[in-house]
């Protein structure tokens, strides 16, 4: 079990009354959130904000609130993610559908803000193309190496069609090799490198090694790119990681790859092919 759902357990149809016809405020919400979300005593909920406001065309009435709970646990600030379901004076953070078992909170999540297209985090195609494809990405996952490189070639050979911003999210309970890869293409990209970012997706190692200097020496043998372990652990490397990883979490982001093409969630992954015929 992750820390997070030690943190937190949403019940599938827990409600809090709210003034009917009104959208509830910042005390309503929190008292939602220490009634049907946090359920760890020693977490202290100290707000709510939200994100962004939304609807979904299967849910007439229905407003959905895109939040980030600002919670204490053993003195640590955690700012978590979550999505609530509010119509009629009343608050939920699920909505099922009995015919099809599907839960709409699986297929929300926010829009991309626009300052999440930055330089830093462009990778492939130009800045002003028609189209923004952002990824979240590890590259050991087997679904990113089956979707993301394709997404990579699209971009390259459309370059005034699409422009490819990328966020690492290496999962590094299933590949905890990942932690050092995604540095070493962060490096990579930064100088100007973006071959390397891409030939990552086809380096054949095995994903649970962590001995720095066998995926060093991996990684120049495949990749011909050759860099330190001091680089790799520097500070800003590090932090520029880290920060991905926050970014990840408010997008509510869980898993790999998770892509958006002009800002909204491509569930199926290959809504960038549309773009390029």
């Amino acid at each position: 079990m992750s820390l997070m759902s030690k943190l937190l357990m949403s019940t599938v149809l827990a409600t809090v009354a709210l003034s009917a016809n009104a959208q509830p405020d910042n005390k309503q919400l929190v008292k939602y959130v220490k009634k049907a979300v946090v359920k760890n005593p020693q977490v202290k909920v100290k707000g709510v904000t939200v994100i962004e406001s939304k609807t979904h065309k299967d849910l007439p009435g229905w407003n959905i609130l895109l939040t980030t709970m600002d919670l204490e646990y053993q003195k640590k600030d955690i700012h978590a993610p979550e999505m609530m379901f509010v119509k009629d004076g009343l608050i939920t953070g699920h909505l099922v559908n009995l015919k099809t078992g599907n839960d709409y909170r699986d297929n929300i999540k926010p829009t991309v803000p626009n300052k999440l297209y930055d330089d830093a985090h462009l990778l492939f195609g130009n800045k002003d193309a028609k189209h923004k494809v952002l990824i979240f990405s590890d590259p050991q996952c087997p679904f990113c190496k089956d979707t993301v490189p394709g997404i990579f070639k699209a971009a390259k050979e459309n370059p005034t069609k699409l422009a490819v911003y990328y966020y690492h999210l290496p999962l590094l309970r299933i590949h905890p090799v990942s932690g050092i890869l995604t540095r070493i293409m962060h490096i990579a990209q930064e100088a100007g490198k973006k071959d390397v970012v891409e030939k990552m997706y086809t380096l054949k190692i095995n994903p649970r090694e962590t001995n720095m200097t066998k995926v060093l020496a991996a990684v120049k043998k495949h990749a011909d790119y050759s860099i330190s372990a001091a680089d790799i652990d520097k500070k800003e490397v590090k932090d520029a990681l880290k920060a991905d990883e926050l970014v990840a979490g408010k997008m509510m982001v869980s898993g790999t790859p998770t892509i958006y093409i002009d800002g909204e969630w491509d569930k199926m992954r290959d809504g960038y092919k549309k773009l390029i015929d």
